[in-house]
């Protein structure tokens, strides 16, 4: 069961679903506007450079610090 983003354009809040098959959300939690459309979420690993070191495939963006619990959690 994915955890989707989705934003509310209404009131223009970023909000998090978790989706069973193919349910959507029918209404904005904050303001419960009823136009909410899912944004691209960006997806993240972990590996092993070829020196041991670890690399983060968010290592040449913004976010490659960000400790917030997902994208739209930093505003970046």
């Amino acid at each position: 069961m994915p955890i989707y983003e989705y934003r509310c354009k209404k009131c223009d809040v970023d909000f998090e679903y978790l989706v069973f098959g193919s349910d959507e959300p029918k209404v904005c939690p904050t303001c419960g506007g009823k136009k909410v459309t899912r944004l691209m979420s960006a997806c993240g690993f972990k590996t092993k450079g070829s020196g041991g070191e670890t690399v983060s495939s968010s290592a040449g963006s913004s976010c490659g610090g960000c400790s917030a619990s997902s994208c739209s959690g930093c505003g970046s």
